[in-house]
């Protein structure tokens, strides 16, 4: 089981570029603290805003310097703070990943070139009242994913989207 807790200013920047976004898919990466054999603090994360209505790429050159700046700020302490994962968006959609999103994640946490043991998928969407709906997954390489536990720092800013895995994901 992993938990992902977001802190309060990524909530913020979530809302804020959600709503901006209005129905165009958004995404980037998280850059995290680990605070627990599988609990982590989402504290950063970058944002690309180049999706539609139904897709969103994640061009890798933005985030990548994201990731340097990253550790930069954070005392080189990889160990403690590291890249996490990635994210999207799904606005016309379930916050869950879909089946292309689910293949992505393995052959990227899989690709030797990545160097990675773990990485979590979060999706998220704004719900009828504003506030952040989503839901996270973890990765590992030659494992079946797993659904984990996503929330706000703050009670109540997260609501998790709760989706029967028995449903088909597909929608790309």
């Amino acid at each position: 089981m992993i938990n992902v807790v977001l802190n309060s200013h990524c909530i913020r920047l979530l809302r804020s570029e959600l709503l901006i976004a209005g129905s165009n898919e958004i995404g980037g990466v998280m850059a995290a603290e680990q605070v627990g054999d599988g609990s982590f603090i989402v504290v950063d994360l970058s944002v690309q805003r180049n999706g539609t209505s139904s897709h969103f790429v994640r061009d890798p050159v933005p985030h990548r310097e994201f990731i340097r700046s990253f550790h930069e700020r954070m005392g080189n302490q990889p160990e403690r703070f590291n890249y996490l994962g990635e994210w999207h968006s799904h606005p016309n959609y379930l916050a869950t990943p879909s089946d292309e999103d689910f293949s992505q994640m393995q052959k990227l946490v899989e690709d030797e070139e990545q160097n990675s043991t773990f990485l979590a998928l979060m999706v998220v969407k704004l719900n009828m009242g504003k506030l952040l709906r989503g839901s996270i997954y973890g990765f590992r390489p030659g494992c079946r994913f797993v659904r984990g536990q996503l929330q706000g720092i703050e009670e109540g800013a997260v609501e998790e989207e709760y989706v029967p895995l028995t449903l088909s994901f597909k929608r790309h």
